[in-house]
């Protein structure tokens, strides 16, 4: 990964997004795209659609991934200044307390930390519970006149951390679902317009709202219509202790990406995904999807009459915390696969099952 791809990926996890207040990551998209797409759109939910015309007759495809992340959101402001909390999309109160926010308002952000009693104070049979999220406060240090003026009920508050390169090519970071598969989708239209464009349109799309309810998706793959629609997602990796990999499968990072299997899923584009990583020497990793997945795959692949679906995802340890793990070579080897799978479609392709 280049020094300005790195950057770029940087700046999308440490730009606040949570669902609902996606607009500054949009910004980042139009920004990197503009001078690359023939041209770019936003809708009035939010998500951006930049489109990169095709010079001939094949399957046009949108690469989805959403640029919402998980937060907090302001519900109460006590007499004293503390801030009481509900969680915006899957946040896991166990693992608040301690935690350093930072809290997003039209006076600026300001820097809180997520309160408990001390140790010292808590009984030992509080001691083995999980102290539930309206029991957590939020202190930002001033005095209850300064949080009173400069918060508003509905300001939404994001993990107090970024980006961080471990050792071995592994980052951490907050946002990795789904920033990471925003990067993937626009460094996809800069590689295919760098190899001079594919036979069939491809739109990058950055939806939002999928973290309560895939919203973003469903009304851009409504209006982008495409033939056929991948989402760019994270799965869990289960490559650490304590996950039963006979109940969800041996998915690891850094051996590539993960392709998905099964009803949410068009046989055809599994197929030519597969295909795609063998043609380019990508390891690549398979789960299997028995249901509708979680991810923008599944209202795409029902929208209008039906598309064709596909969903490549990059496996991720400890999902939805601020310290999400993955591998930086599962990203750009997303990055090959997908290019592959563009440029390979041409106008004979036929996604309808068994014909």
């Amino acid at each position: 990964m280049s020094k300005v791809d790195k950057k770029f990926l940087k700046s999308l996890v440490e730009t606040p997004s949570v669902t609902g207040c996606e607009t500054q990551v949009a910004s980042l998209v139009r920004e990197r795209l503009a001078s690359v797409a023939t041209y770019v759109e936003t809708d009035v939910m939010g998500s951006v659609h930049a489109v990169l015309e095709g010079a001939g007759e094949a399957p046009s495809v949108m690469v989805a991934a959403h640029m919402d992340e998980v937060g907090l959101m302001v519900t109460y402001i006590s007499p004293e200044g503390f801030l009481s909390v509900s969680a915006v999309g899957g946040v896991d109160a166990a693992i608040l307390p301690g935690m350093r926010v930072d809290v997003h308002t039209q006076s600026g952000v300001f820097r809180g930390v997520v309160g408990r009693k001390p140790i010292h104070l808590i009984s030992p049979e509080e001691r083995k519970n999980v102290t539930p999220l309206h029991s957590l406060v939020i202190d930002l240090g001033m005095s209850a006149k300064k949080v009173r003026s400069r918060v508003r009920i509905g300001d939404v508050i994001t993990y107090g951390v970024g980006f961080e390169e471990l050792s071995g090519g592994m980052a951490v970071s907050r946002g990795f679902d789904d920033k990471m598969g925003v990067y993937v989708a626009a460094r996809v239209m800069e590689e295919i317009a760098q190899a001079g464009g594919s036979r069939g349109t491809y739109s990058c799309v950055g939806t939002v709202q999928e973290e309560i309810g895939l919203r973003g998706a469903q009304t851009s793959a409504f209006c982008v219509d495409p033939d056929v629609g991948i989402a760019v997602d994270v799965t869990h990796a289960t490559d650490y202790p304590g996950i039963d990999q006979s109940r969800y499968g041996k998915i690891v990072c850094g051996k590539g990406p993960v392709i998905a299997r099964g009803p949410n899923v068009n046989p055809v584009v599994f197929e030519r995904l597969v295909a795609a990583a063998e043609a380019e020497g990508i390891p690549y990793q398979i789960e299997a999807e028995p249901g509708v997945t979680g991810t923008d795959a599944a209202v795409i692949q029902t929208s209008r009459s039906g598309r064709a679906c596909g969903l490549v995802s990059v496996a991720v340890r400890y999902m939805h915390t601020p310290t999400e793990v993955l591998s930086l070579h599962d990203l750009e080897a997303t990055v090959k696969l997908l290019k592959r799978f563009v440029l390979d479609l041409d106008e004979d392709v036929s996604f309808v099952p068994g014909v």
